[in-house]
């Protein structure tokens, strides 16, 4: 784990309508190297609107995301751990949907 690389994980609660009609999506997750990264794509799959709950585990390389797809489809969920790793050209992550219930 790079030192120089901490990210804090962020809380959420989600709102009233965000946890109607919610759904679970397993995503098949690359590009993390420690428990920063899965903190990091844990984080930009929260600050979404729509996503309840994210689990993300750099060990396994999986995703579990409980979210509402009126809010954010799954390409959103899959766009945001791409769009995760910034431009610093050291954090390039990509997903591909596993399981959808």
């Amino acid at each position: 784990m790079d030192e120089n690389c901490h990210v804090e994980p962020i809380e959420k609660t989600a709102t009233i309508a965000e946890r109607k009609n919610v759904e679970t999506v397993k995503l098949s997750v690359s590009g993390m190297g420690c428990p920063n990264c899965a903190n990091r794509l844990r984080n930009s799959l929260l600050a979404r609107n729509g996503v309840v709950e994210a689990r993300v585990d750099h060990e396994t390389g999986l995703a579990q995301v409980a979210f509402n797809p009126d809010f954010a489809p799954v390409d959103i969920l899959i766009r945001a751990i791409s769009l995760a790793g910034g431009n610093d050209g050291r954090h390039e992550y990509g997903a591909k949907l596993l399981q959808q219930n």
